[in-house]
């Protein structure tokens, strides 16, 4: 079966869907999401979004430093400025579809300002302590109740269509290589169709399920990104992976619960398991640290006394304040059988943010033309070597609204491709043992946790490299022969995202922001202060 669209939006989350709202205006959109709308990365950010909005004491400026030293001086500062200057329009957007950030209790009308790791001022705008179910909920509904807008849920893309599906010969070397939509799995119906469209829009999300331990939803397994790089498109950065240091330790949880770095802005302290405190012996902003720092503290105490958590300690602060503040953290909490405000939280780095992916310009238009990426899977250049906490929703709104734009134009002159060929999965069946592939992904979670986790070394990559090509080369024997299924093309996807973090990772030869290797000891921060 053959779909025709203005707009091909892969991806539900808060990019996906904001560009969906905006591309309406221009033409008619399709937005698949491999599972249901609300199972996005977007629905479990508790912390909020970072945006000027008090200037009595903060600015652009302010804003612009802070992201640029979190980064490790690796951001685009064209970048930075973009997204930092053009957040409060698309806060003031977001406040149109609905979303409810809170105010000061005082009722001056206020935003009630939250302070995270690396920012020098309070301007982290949230709705409690779940802003992100609050956002993903706004945009549903919004997205529901707009006509030019068809949602495909349970629906799963294969590869995006360019002149290689045409017969033609495409290498990285090709250039003007062209997307002319997707192949999409119906998964009710187990059929491949073809999704044609004048501009595509990957909003595909993050990466943790590449990873054992990761507060993402296990849907995060760098879809687009594979796609685009098996298309022979540009992927960059993606040795830096940001594991956020305090995710609720409870064996066994997948994705495991966030405990947002807001809370640390509260005035929460890290111990370790005798209660002393222990930042002070990393850095001079101690739990307020960027995250890069403090997760590599967290791993390092527990290394050196052989634990497998740590704590984080908010008994000190006022029980009926940090209720209100982090209701769903304290009831997540209080049903295993912790009182946050007087038991102390065990918490352990885990896999959160990827700062790289599928590189674009400032209009979110990757190395393939009429193909966009946006939010997680793009790299926009805003993060550098480790993003600022709360920047990337707001990244996604203001990439969203730039790409929406761009592609508004360029649509006018972009006819559909009609001589794409179906899906051909001829001489192919239903896998019979679908152990190979759950064991396979065990395997990939378990290298990738292992050998290129929060601290590397070359004899790490090494044995990454190795183990990573076998399942390569097996996963791919089984996809050829296998009829297309989620699962199968999730396990070739964490591979192709996998290989690439350890690839980039071997090739930077220092130690930069979240990228630490025991080969290369990293060099002073002269911009860090107490």
């Amino acid at each position: 079966m053959t779909h025709q669209f203005d707009y091909l939006v892969i991806g539900s989350g808060i990019a996906g869907m904001s560009f969906a709202l905006k591309a309406a205006a221009t033409g008619r959109v399709a937005l698949i999401c491999k599972s249901v709308l609300p199972e996005a990365n977007t629905a479990l950010a508790q912390g909020g979004v970072a945006s000027v909005t008090n200037l009595e004491v903060d600015c652009f400026e302010k804003h612009i430093h802070d992201t640029m030293v979190a980064g490790d001086r690796l951001s685009d500062p064209e970048a930075v400025r973009k997204v930092v200057e053009g957040a409060p329009g698309q806060i003031r957007q977001l406040i149109d579809w609905g979303v409810d950030f809170d105010r000061d209790p005082d009722g001056s009308g206020r935003f009630d300002l939250h302070r995270e790791g690396g920012h020098s001022e309070f301007r982290i705008l949230h709705h409690a302590d779940n802003t992100g179910f609050e956002i993903q909920e706004s945009l549903i509904s919004r997205v529901r109740a707009c006509p030019a807008i068809t949602v495909f849920e349970n629906h799963f893309a294969i590869e995006i269509i360019t002149q290689h599906h045409l017969g033609r010969i495409v290498t990285r070397r090709t250039p003007d290589i062209t997307c002319y939509g997707a192949y999409i799995l119906n998964q009710a119906e187990g059929r491949v169709d073809t999704f044609l469209a004048r501009a595509t829009i990957m909003a595909t999300g993050g990466v943790g399920a590449v990873y054992t331990t990761t507060t993402n939803p296990l849907v995060a397994t760098g879809d687009g990104i594979a796609m685009v790089y098996r298309a022979k498109g540009t992927v960059r950065d993606m040795e830096f992976i940001q594991f956020h240091p305090t995710a609720l330790f409870h064996p066994g949880d997948r994705p495991s619960f966030l405990i947002t770095e807001a809370m640390r802005g509260y005035g929460a302290v890290l111990r370790n398991l005798a209660g002393e405190e222990f930042m002070h012996k990393y850095d001079p902003r101690l739990s307020l640290a960027p995250r890069d720092i403090v997760a590599r503290a967290i791993d390092s105490e527990m290394k050196q006394t052989g634990a497998d958590h740590v704590y984080l300690d908010v008994t000190h602060k006022d029980p009926d304040e940090t209720r209100r503040h982090f209701p769903n953290i304290y009831a997540k909490c209080l049903s295993l059988g912790i009182d946050i405000t007087r038991d102390y939280i065990p918490v352990a780095p885990a896999a959160h943010y990827l700062c790289g992916g599928i590189a674009v310009d400032t209009n979110g238009e990757s190395s393939i033309r009429h193909l966009y990426a946006i939010g997680e899977c793009s790299c926009t250049g805003l993060h550098g070597g480790n993003r600022l906490a709360s920047n990337s929703l707001i990244e996604a709104v203001v990439y969203a609204d730039a790409a929406a734009r761009h592609a508004a134009e360029a649509i006018a002159h972009i006819d559909f491709r009609t001589d794409v060929p179906q899906w051909n999965d001829e001489g192919t069946s239903h896998p019979e043992e679908m152990v190979l592939i759950t064991q396979s992904t065990r395997e990939v979670n378990q290298i990738m946790s292992t050998y290129v986790g929060i601290v590397r070394s070359n004899l790490r990559l090494d044995r990454a490299w190795n183990r990573l090509d076998i399942l390569y080369e097996e996963t791919e024997r089984l996809f050829k022969c296998s009829k297309a299924s989620r699962e199968i093309c999730e396990l070739r996807n964490i591979i192709n995202v996998g290989y690439l973090i350890m690839r980039q990772a071997k090739e930077r030869r220092e130690s930069r922001g979240l990228h630490y290797t025991l080969d290369y000891p990293p060099l002073p921060r002269p911009d860090i202060e107490a």
